[in-house]
């Protein structure tokens, strides 16, 4: 079983169709590395090829996919996208751990009333949650909620 990063709700994410590429759900299963996992205001068809980008985190934010399951929740659908190639899932990680520090960050100055510079918080958040974004847990069961 391979894991797949829950992507924060309150960033927002772009998925876009890449036309005429798809993947079978057997080769999908035996390539997939890992994944991300988001939501998205519409279905999308396992195994399509899809590019997720990150407007967020700049231009270089952009990871192409294929759709590994795609979830009905009350308003949203939650997709798991799976990568195929060690530089592209290294990619999205990194960007996840910057999402998830962002968000971190958010959350603390809601918290505190004194600042923080952003390294001090993304030290702090590293210590707490960095081994869940590690190569080695990608083959472990994602264990906390998805998504929150």
């Amino acid at each position: 079983m391979v894991r797949f990063l829950p992507h924060p709700v309150d960033v927002p994410v772009k998925l876009t169709l890449l036309e005429h590429s798809c993947i079978s759900r057997h080769r999908l299963h035996s390539l997939s590395l890992g994944g991300i996992a988001c939501h998205s205001p519409r279905a999308w068809r396992h195994g399509s090829a899809l590019e997720m980008r990150i407007p967020s985190l700049g231009e270089s934010a952009c990871y192409s996919g294929y759709v590994a399951w795609c979830l009905k929740r009350k308003h949203v659908f939650l997709v798991g996208i799976a990568f195929v190639d060690e530089q592209t899932l290294f990619g999205a990680r990194m960007g996840e751990q910057i999402c998830q520090i962002e968000r971190y960050q958010r959350a603390r100055q809601q918290l505190d009333a004194g600042p923080q510079s952003i390294e001090a918080i993304a030290r702090e958040w590293v210590l707490q949650n960095a081994s869940d974004f590690s190569h080695a847990s990608l083959g472990q069961p994602f264990t906390r909620t998805l998504l929150d």
